[in-house]
């Protein structure tokens, strides 16, 4: 298993999959990643269904018109959302990125997908209708080689110290002088 910053640092997004399972033991492990992440005043308020059936996959593939490639994952995992808690986009964003962290370092590809004809997954899913759908998780083996190169912003365009616009990179010059 990598650590955390390597997992964070080399996660890619993975929509072609290899048409092999991921072990239930697998799955055990992103779920409980999910389950343990923090929330605001412990709400928790996810609720994480695993997908696993063929057909469902399809099916839930052609009511995403951003994710047609859930249809070739192992599994999926629709995260159903308390939509009364204050914080429950954060939070289940917070458990979502744990989850995928977690099945990036056994070696497992996922992706966030945000096109999906909620109300008809949830029907499919037989989620409650008091819960919202935020999004599924496609999850598998990645079928290429999922390295590649980020395209990101340098370090010196995003961070700042003690105020916006003041470089983070006077921090790593005085640091660097102080060696």
């Amino acid at each position: 298993m990598m650590d955390v910053f390597e997992a964070a640092t080399k996660r890619m997004e993975v929509k072609d999959y290899k048409d092999k399972p991921v072990p239930t033991e697998i799955i055990q492990k992103i779920l409980e990643a999910g389950r343990l992440s923090p929330s605001a005043m412990n709400m928790q308020p996810w609720s994480f269904i695993v997908v696993r059936d063929r057909n469902a996959l399809r099916m839930i593939g052609e009511l995403s018109p951003t994710g047609k490639y859930i249809a070739g994952a192992a599994f999926a995992i629709a995260i159903a959302v308390n939509p009364d808690d204050k914080w429950y986009q954060v939070d289940t964003a917070r458990a979502a990125q744990s989850m995928m962290l977690v099945a990036w370092s056994l070696g497992v590809g996922s992706r966030w997908v945000g096109g999906i004809e909620r109300d008809e997954v949830k029907k499919l899913l037989k989620i409650p209708e008091r819960l919202q759908l935020l999004t599924v998780l496609p999850f598998g083996y990645p079928k290429h080689s999922a390295k590649g190169v980020k395209n990101r912003k340098p370090l010196q365009q995003v961070a700042f110290l003690e105020k916006y616009g003041e470089p983070w990179s006077k921090q790593t010059e005085q640091t660097s002088q102080t060696l």
